[in-house]
């Protein structure tokens, strides 16, 4: 599932964090090793289940559940009816006196948990369209070829059938036959439902038959009850399931589609092979298609015949309004499978889903050469209302996603193929062993496809505030439990963060690669533990990293790293430097420093995670040859550090020569003078960036003196308006998503101070006082002037300015809430000035760079 993927919850938390962000304020140190090198971390020993080394043990067991189901679609209705046939076999070394099942439609019903706790305000996973649930008509236990009726009691999303008999163990048998209906959700907790488009409705369906609870050897039958947030946890088994619908009706399914000749033209059949056969995208449904009677065999209704074997669940989709298009996916050992997508009229184009196809074979091939090969005969993306869900075989994603944003959405659901439809992990109180895990391999597998089209090296120092706030959660929580506003954090970025700092700054990639592919091979169709996960990796790679499970798993701890002093053995440069390094936070990480020395000599420093056992202060000795001009810590930005102002050193001090004046006036000299920039009276940019893979345009309105405007808007979802800032003398006003934000006195002062044009035109007035620091700064390796800037508010800005054109590339407020702007890349406009016409901004906890398009002086708006 993909987090925040509807344009709604995704934009409305990306801006609250780009205005709410944490403070970066130095805090005193409180680094404990001894909370981090706990010797006691494990918990128990392995045992004939589940071996101390991570591993299924001699006596593992699961239970097993095969279904045969049979559904009608009522598109008059919108319903679906129809009979589970359920096969459950009891491998425990447990008899059984009652079974429990899961009826997930049941959170639809006005009655439910999962409505009642949903949040007043709405939210992706929240109950917004409302149905009577599961109608249970009948339940029967099949006794030697006879049915009988079972007593069951249905508890909102569960179902409790008890048995006269005992359900033997060692494999012991039952049968349960279900008939029921139930009607389709328009919006289904984004998991599943259906969309009115031009050419008719699309259906999305999922949990929509009566599933067998899991009953494992951890905590026996696992019943936490559905209530949105939490996704499932089910037992393996073969799905023999059959679709009657309207015969104008294109229906895809998880499996194999058994009776092709039933249910399909012969040109259609005839397309099919040749995308079978094909590396390119080939349609086997066209838009000329759709509208022809032609496209279907003239019955009132046809039957849909699918098989998917060893899977967890199946789902499936429907529609006339269905484009179809499909290819080849290549597996490894010469395996093939088959790719393809449905999609409305509305949703073609090689900017849109016209690609999904290539999307899917390039993810599910990436996927299966690097981590394990992929299990199903083929892989089905739908276009829909669900703006991303999973399950094996097929995906829901959005109608309305394009370029990156649908590959994201495309690769991060089939990613899910692996983590949990082949690792069977309990997404219902672990949503990070599938969410996390999934959102690492898609990082993985995004670098490389099509030579990194989409790929965007992250800023982690830039996204650490907010993935570190203060009221950040750990990641071992139930997602029910984690808050919607961390939830995209404890599940999805920070797990993955942490296994991608784990192969690239810990283990290495093959030490790393070699233990995940171990535990994906050890627990295939089986059902690991975080502890299955946490022992696997330690004894595959030869690593004891329980220190990295708890800081990063349990615990809230952030990460501070900082230089704090440099000294010369014997005052002699030549003979060597001591480095004295800090760590002040509570996590422990691996160091690097890049060491740049007056001579011009440079050096990379790697130091193991290992030197925090010893406390938080750490001094090595560093061979130079001549004194060092500056240290930076983490140079390349690799790593969370929450306070990354203090992660350099510079011993080059500042000509006597050079003041606060020189320094303001150089900089004005170097964008047009300061008579030119007095003479501006308004001025308009257009830029645009790239957010959470959408275009954003960014329109910023300076009117002198002291008026301005912001707009930032999504072109692809009709200009809708994400933010909207006003600045009138003294008066702020903030919305976002067309609601108005209540702005304290801090967010006020420190968004003026932000949208200020040409604050050094003031810097001479009453009431401001200006200090220059000592010693040049380091920024992106830049040496930098740093002038310290209060203004008659009492408001503290940071500007720093490059030593060597002049040109202020950063600025910093030094309130809580704020993280710092970037600029780069300046260029002349009207009227003989410069602007910056690359500005980097943190939002949704990363850096965004926008570009400007256009820009314009005294245009009298």
């Amino acid at each position: 599932m993909k987090y925040c993927n509807t344009i709604l919850s995704l934009l409305f938390f990306l801006f609250v964090l780009k205005t709410y962000g944490q403070s970066t304020e130095p805090a005193a140190p409180v680094y404990d090793q001894h909370k981090v090198f706990t010797p006691l971390f494990y918990p128990d020993k392995g045992n004939e289940y589940r071996t101390a080394a991570g591993a299924p043990g001699p006596k593992y067991w699961q239970n097993r559940a095969d279904y045969k189901l049979n559904v009608v679609l009522d598109t008059a209705r919108h319903r679906v009816s129809g009979t589970t046939l359920l096969t459950y076999t009891n491998n425990s070394p447990d008899g059984l006196a009652f079974l429990w099942l899961q009826v997930d439609q049941n959170i639809y019903r006005e009655d439910s948990r999962g409505t009642a706790a949903s949040p007043a305000t709405g939210g992706r996973n929240a109950v917004k369209s409302f149905t009577n649930g599961d109608e249970i008509k009948s339940v029967y236990i099949i006794k030697n070829g006879k049915e009988e009726k079972a007593d069951y009691l249905v508890t909102d999303t569960r179902m409790q059938v008890k048995l006269n008999d005992t359900l033997r163990q060692d494999g012991g048998k039952i049968q349960l036959k279900i008939d029921y209906a139930f009607d389709i959700p328009e919006y289904g907790t984004d998991r599943m439902g259906r969309s009115l488009t031009q050419n008719g409705w699309i259906y999305e369906i999922a949990q929509w038959y009566p599933r067998m609870e899991v009953y494992d050897d951890v905590t026996g039958w696992n019943v936490i009850p559905y209530m949105g947030a939490g996704e499932f946890y089910l037992e393996y088994g073969n799905f023999d399931y059959t679709v009657t619908a309207p015969a104008n009706m294109v229906v895809v399914g998880s499996g194999e589609l058994l009776n092709p000749q039933e249910v399909l033209t012969p040109t259609a059949i005839s397309r099919l092979t040749t995308a079978r056969n094909s590396d390119k995208t080939v349609f086997i449904k066209d838009s000329v298609d759709v509208m022809s009677h032609n496209s279907y065999p003239q019955k009132a209704s046809l039957t849909w015949h699918f098989m998917c074997k060893n899977a967890r669940d199946v789902a499936w989709a429907a529609s006339k309004a269905f484009l179809w298009d499909a290819a080849r996916i290549n597996l490894p050992d010469g395996k093939k499978a088959l790719a393809q997508s449905v999609y409305p009229f509305e949703s073609k184009g090689s900017d849109a889903w016209g690609r999904s196809t290539e999307y899917v074979k390039g993810a599910m091939e990436l996927y299966s050469n690097q981590w394990y090969p992929y299990t199903y005969p083929v892989a089905t993306n739908v276009a829909g209302t669900v703006g991303g869900m999973e399950y094996p075989g097929i995906v829901f994603c959005g109608s309305d996603s394009q370029k990156g944003s649908l590959w994201e959405v495309t690769n991060h659901e089939f990613g899910h193929n692996w983590f949990p439809m082949i690792v069977g992990s309990n997404e219902r109180k672990y949503a990070w062993m599938d969410e996390g895990f999934n959102t690492f391999i898609n990082g993985v597998d995004t670098k490389i496809f099509n030579k990194g089209e989409y790929y965007d090296k992250k800023d982690q120092q830039k996204a650490a505030p907010a993935m570190f706030s203060s009221d950040a959660e750990a990641i071992m929580n139930t997602p029910d439990v984690i808050q919607d506003d961390y939830l995209g954090y404890a599940a999805y970025d920070k797990p993955a963060l942490a296994l991608k700092l784990l192969r690239e700054q810990v283990l290495g990639e093959k030490r790393f690669d070699y233990a995940f592919q171990t535990y994906i091979k050890r627990w295939a169709f089986k059902h690991p533990t975080p502890w299955d996960f946490f022992h696997t990796m330690d004894n595959a790679a030869g690593e004891d990293l329980s220190w990295f499970w708890n800081e990063w798993f349990f615990t809230t701890m952030k990460l501070d790293q900082s230089v704090k002093d440099v000294n010369y053995v014997d005052n002699d440069a030549a003979k060597g430097s001591l480095i004295t390094i800090e760590n002040l936070e509570g996590m422990a990480m691996p160091v690097t420093l890049s060491v740049k020395e007056q001579n011009g000599k440079t050096g990379i420093v790697n130091l193991p995670a290992e030197i925090w056992q010893r406390g938080g202060v750490w001094t090595f000795k560093y061979k130079s040859t001549s004194k060092i001009n500056f240290i930076v810590i983490d140079p390349d930005h690799e790593l969370p550090d929450i306070n990354p102002e203090n992660n350099s050193f510079s011993a080059v001090s500042i000509d006597p020569g050079v003041t606060t004046a020189t320094v303001i006036k150089n900089y004005l000299d170097a964008i047009g003078g300061e008579e030119k920039l007095k003479a501006v009276k308004d001025l308009v940019v257009n830029a645009e960036g790239t957010v959470a893979d959408m275009n954003v345009k960014k329109t910023d309105k300076y009117k002198m003196p002291g008026m301005f405007t912001e707009d930032l808007v999504i072109p692809a979802y009709h200009d809708a308006t994400l933010e909207h800032i006003a600045i009138n003398g003294d008066s702020v006003t903030i919305n976002q998503m067309n609601k108005q934000v209540d702005v304290s006195k801090d967010i006020k002062e420190a968004t003026k101070v932000r949208n200020q044009l040409f604050p050094e035109l003031d810097f001479n007035k009453s009431g401001y006082s200006a200090e220059l620091a000592p010693t040049l700064q380091v920024i992106n390796d830049q040496l930098a002037f740093l002038i310290t800037v209060t203004n008659p508010a009492g408001i503290k800005v940071k500007y720093f300015y490059d030593q060597k054109t002049g040109l202020k590339i950063r600025q910093y407020t030094d309130l809580p809430g704020n993280t710092p702007m970037e600029w780069s890349n300046y260029q002349q406009i009207d009227k003989g000035i410069k602007i910056p016409f690359t500005e980097k901004i943190t939002v949704i906890g990363q850096p965004v760079e926008f570009k400007v398009k256009s820009a314009t002086v005294n245009s009298g708006f």
